[in-house]
C-alpha cells in the first residue's frame, strides 16, 4: 500500500475536499518511534485494505501541520495516530498499538 506524503496546508485542504467523495486516512507518524513504525508497517502489510486514500504525516518535519490537523479535526495530538476523514470531519481516531486496518474498515461501515 502506498501513502501520499501530507506536507502542506494545501494538501490538507485537498484531502478535506476529497473526503466528500471518498474516505481519507491520515497517519500521523514519527519515524523515530518504534511504535509508530510498527503501526505503519501493520497498515502497509494488511491483507485487506480499507477503501480510502492514505496520507502519511511526518510529525517531526511537519509539526505545524500536525498541530493544524489536531485543531481542525478536534482531536488531541498523538503519534502514531490514525484519523479517518469523511465529509470534512474526523469520524474515527485511534493511536499507538490500537491502530489496525480492521478497525479502520469497521469505522467506515458505521
Amino acid at each position: 500500500m502506498d501513502f501520499t506524503p501530507l506536507i502542506s496546508d494545501t494538501h490538507l485542504e485537498h484531502l478535506k475536499e476529497k473526503s466528500y467523495h471518498s474516505f481519507q486516512v491520515i497517519l500521523k507518524h514519527s519515524p523515530r518511534c518504534v511504535i509508530s513504525n510498527v503501526s505503519l508497517n501493520r497498515l502497509k502489510n494488511a491483507t485487506v485494505k480499507a477503501d480510502a486514500d492514505f496520507y502519511l504525516l511526518n510529525v517531526l518535519t511537519e509539526r505545524n501541520l500536525s498541530n493544524t490537523i489536531a485543531e481542525e479535526f478536534h482531536v488531541h495530538h498523538e503519534s502514531p495516530q490514525i484519523l479517518l476523514i469523511k465529509n470534512g470531519e474526523c469520524i474515527y481516531t485511534e493511536s499507538h498499538n490500537a491502530i489496525t486496518m480492521e478497525d479502520i474498515i469497521e469505522a467506515q461501515q458505521q
